[in-house]
């Protein structure tokens, strides 16, 4: 079964499915090479070359996320466990790796509520300030309230989620599943 964007245990996931297509065209490669060895004819080594050297470009587009989110895992299931309650207050999207240009901004868990954009991002060196004046910059480049927060401590975003009231409380103007495909979107 395949796993899609924000959905729990996704980065593993990709991480195999990436890794997979990387060593895919690694071999495409290393067989170009070779094939080159195997011919007399000028001409077919300049094209064996040339076919290596394109083969090269989306494999590197492939493995550069694939090398900028490597060490982020999936959080645990336990952490999973205690998400699931808030999934009736609003829209939970987990394992989304989130990039500024100063930051790669693992968020391990993003409420998208009528109300607001909270995530929970694992990485210590992330400057919460920053991660939030960039997230605001997106909502409002897509015409959404900027209203986001990003919490560190998953305590502090346990307390912050259990404040908020069910989504079906707010008057629906259609711009939460607008929201949540963004942040899908801004996700690598």
């Amino acid at each position: 079964m395949k796993i899609h964007k924000g959905q729990y245990g996704y980065r593993d996931s990709h991480r195999k499915q990436q890794l997979l297509w990387v060593i895919l065209f690694l071999a495409a490669i290393i067989a170009q090479l070779l094939a080159r060895n195997f011919t007399a004819n000028s001409s077919a080594k300049n094209i064996l070359t040339v076919m290596a050297i394109l083969t090269v470009l989306p494999m590197a587009n492939l493995a550069s996320p694939l090398l900028a989110g490597w060490r982020y895992k999936t959080p645990a299931e336990d952490f999973h466990r205690i998400m699931m309650p808030y999934e009736e207050k609003c829209t939970i999207l987990y394992d989304l790796i989130i990039t500024s240009k100063e930051y790669v901004m693992p968020m391990d868990a993003v409420a998208v509520h009528p109300s607001a954009v909270i995530g929970y991002c694992t990485n210590p060196k992330v400057d919460v300030k920053k991660a939030e004046a960039h997230l605001n910059e997106m909502l409002k480049g897509n015409k959404l309230d900027a209203n986001a927060r990003v919490f560190k401590e998953e305590t502090t975003f346990l307390r912050r989620l259990d404040n908020l009231k069910p989504a079906a409380e707010y008057e629906d103007d259609g711009s939460l599943p607008y929201a949540v495909q963004l942040m899908k979107n801004l996700s690598m």
